[in-house]
């Protein structure tokens, strides 16, 4: 693959900010005790309220404690270092100007359209089974993508397993969903998967969601417990449909060049403390969505749960667009994440 030259405007950015800070960036020194000095930078997208920082940062203080502060990272959420460009701090990271990085699937398929597979819709119907097959099969499967555009699979945690809440009316069959206008993401399986519902998706920020819900523009959302905890979203709808329609992840990476100049023992250390914080954050998310489901109905949201045969009336609707999608990202990526397939877990209840 070429190898692009960064934009002028980025190199400018990360020289004024880490020249300013008066850090270096990647620096490797002599062994201080077990483990080699190194100094790395690690970025996120999200906010200090979001799971994947909460998990980098439980991650750069488990790397500092079991180094004995000899591995030390200087991480920077809400994309700080390309002035809150994402699509640019993606770029950076797997062109090495930064080390080590946080993104969900969707952010990170504009490397790769494959690493969005897990989204198709209803690929899995819990927490549990996601965990099982991502730890399996899938995380090997991102292992391979990654690697193609120079960067290392550290780990995965959850964002959500998607839901719906509205303001109009319940929602229980395809009928009730007829030219609801539904906030989405700006991605393909999103504005596909509502249209063919019969829904008006509105691709909109996250900052603008709660202003344009209270001002009626937008009558419904889709996110999990955690998210609409976040943004209070809970006490400006009415509805809340329970579907795990959609699984979305975080994925943890590392920048391939300096990954491999870092010594065996470095190397597994980071992949250690990575399991162990992605393991925490998973478990913290899930024990969280129970509560705030208990915490959402106290306070007057209704909370639906739908039958088996409600929820096949809304997967046959799809059926053709995950067909689609299907072909789309390739049997390869398909049977690495199981979809379709038998699962053979046994049952999974995360409610």
């Amino acid at each position: 693959m070429q190898r692009r030259l960064l934009p002028v405007s980025l190199l400018l950015t990360l020289m004024i900010f880490l020249t300013g800070c008066g850090k270096q960036h990647k620096e490797f020194g002599k062994n201080a005790g077990d483990y080699q000095t190194v100094r790395l930078v690690m970025t996120a997208n999200g906010t200090d309220k979001g799971i994947e920082v909460l998990t980098a940062r439980r991650f750069v203080k488990l790397v500092y404690e079991a180094s004995g502060g000899s591995v030390n990272i200087e991480f920077y959420p809400n994309d700080e270092m390309t002035g809150g460009n994402t699509n640019e701090a993606v770029r950076s990271l797997s062109e090495g100007a930064v080390d080590l990085g946080a993104y969900v699937s969707g952010t990170l398929s504009m490397l790769d359209p494959r690493l969005e597979v897990a989204t198709i819709p209803w690929s899995f119907s819990s927490y549990k089974e996601a965990r099982r097959i991502i730890d399996d099969t899938g995380g090997k499967y991102y292992e391979k993508i990654l690697s193609e555009y120079g960067l290392v699979y550290l780990g995965s945690t959850h964002n959500a397993m998607r839901q719906l809440s509205s303001n109009r009316n319940p929602v229980r069959t395809p009928i009730d969903l007829r030219g609801m206008r539904i906030r989405v993401l700006g991605g393909e399986v999103y504005r596909r998967f509502f249209s063919a519902l019969g829904a008006v998706p509105v691709p909109l920020s996250w900052s603008e969601l709660n202003i344009a819900i209270r001002q009626n523009y937008i009558e419904g959302q889709e996110n999990g417990f955690f998210l609409m905890n976040s943004g209070r979203l809970n006490e400006i709808q009415k509805y809340m449909t329970v579907w795990n329609y959609l699984y979305e992840n975080y994925l943890f990476v590392a920048n391939r060049k300096t990954f491999d100049q870092l010594e065996p023992k470095t190397q597994k250390l980071l992949r250690d403390k990575m399991h162990e914080a992605c393991e925490w954050s998973r478990d913290y998310l899930e024990a969280e969505e129970k509560k705030l489901r208990v915490q959402f109905a106290e306070d007057g949201l209704e909370i639906i749960d739908l039958t088996p045969e409600e929820l096949e009336l809304f997967r046959e609707r799809v059926r053709p667009l995950r067909e689609q999608l299907k072909a789309k990202y390739g049997e390869e990526a398909c049977r690495a994440f199981r979809i379709d397939m038998e699962k053979d877990y046994g049952e999974d209840d995360d409610k």
